[in-house]
């Protein structure tokens, strides 16, 4: 039985050309895709009502579609603006309120900054915003996901993002393996041991169950010598990286991630392709 549960990060073009307007219509249309999982995406602001995202949130449960949600951009942990910064505490907070209401497991939180300071005082810096999310919301049960990043004047390296993570129990890692590759200007996971090499550092650094069921987001992406530079389809064959040595990955290892896809436009329909060559790699 494939444990592994994959879904979209909102709503893809084929979902609206369909005639589907709302996202209230998008978790009966995922569960007769086959699809598990779905990212709700309030990266420009959180502007849905209470009332709405309570109703998103038994709409997708009645379909077993499994929900997390992706915190505002303008969250600053590492920002040198102390004023801006600490405003981040409070998009943090709603942001859990929100997810709350969708009946979501899982908060996805940009790492930070490093472009104006160095890196050591941006972690510094993230490691204090990250206490005080922790003290402001100790009683929560949703995990407070921290994003690996694709850019490299962005905190969020691997090893960074599982430092952060230290801070508190509440903080676990968002593996973005199409950022990891960004950053590293391509060529970081050619096969599947590469992509074991992630699972095994997490499971050594923060406990086998983490590692185990590490929520991540997938996608291929366009990058330059800075890192990230745009989302791709999985109709690209350049820049990567492929899905079907991670496929291996979790079958041979018998993993349960939950795999959120950000294609640009083709979101469910690449999701969906991951699932089929999850099952078509058990069947082996």
């Amino acid at each position: 039985m494939l444990k592994a549960k994959f879904g979209p990060a909102g709503n893809c073009d084929l979902f609206y050309a369909e005639g589907h307007k709302s996202t209230m219509e998008a978790f009966g249309w995922l569960e007769g895709m086959g699809l598990d999982a779905y990212e709700y995406q309030a990266g420009n602001g959180l502007r849905t009502s209470e009332a709405t995202l309570s109703a998103i949130g038994k709409k997708a449960k009645e379909h077993g579609i499994l929900m997390s949600l992706h915190t505002p951009y303008f969250i600053s942990l590492s920002g040198i603006e102390e004023e801006k910064r600490l405003k981040s505490l409070t998009y943090i907070k709603d942001s859990i309120r929100a997810a709350e209401l969708l009946m979501a497991d899982t908060i996805v939180i940009h790492s930070g900054s490093a472009a104006k300071i160095s890196r050591e005082e941006a972690m510094s810096l993230a490691k204090d915003t990250l206490m005080r999310v922790y003290e402001d919301n100790k009683d929560t049960k949703i995990k407070l996901g921290l994003e690996t990043m694709g850019k490299i004047n962005q905190l969020g390296t691997l090893d960074e993002v599982i430092e952060l993570c230290k801070t508190a129990p509440c903080f676990v890692p968002v593996v973005d393996f199409g950022h990891l590759n960004a950053r590293e200007v391509g060529g970081l996971f050619p096969d599947s041991d590469a992509y074991k090499r992630v699972f095994d550092r997490i499971g050594e650094e923060l406990g086998d169950d983490i590692a185990r069921n590490l929520h991540c987001h997938f996608s291929k992406i366009e990058y330059t010598s800075a890192g990230e530079k745009k989302h791709l389809t999985f109709d690209d064959t350049t820049f990567g990286p492929f899905f079907e040595p991670l496929a291996e990955t979790i079958i041979k290892n018998d993993l349960a991630p939950r795999i959120i896809c950000e294609s640009a436009g083709t979101q469910a329909e690449d999701a969906l392709y991951m699932k089929r060559a999850c099952l078509e790699y058990s069947e082996k």
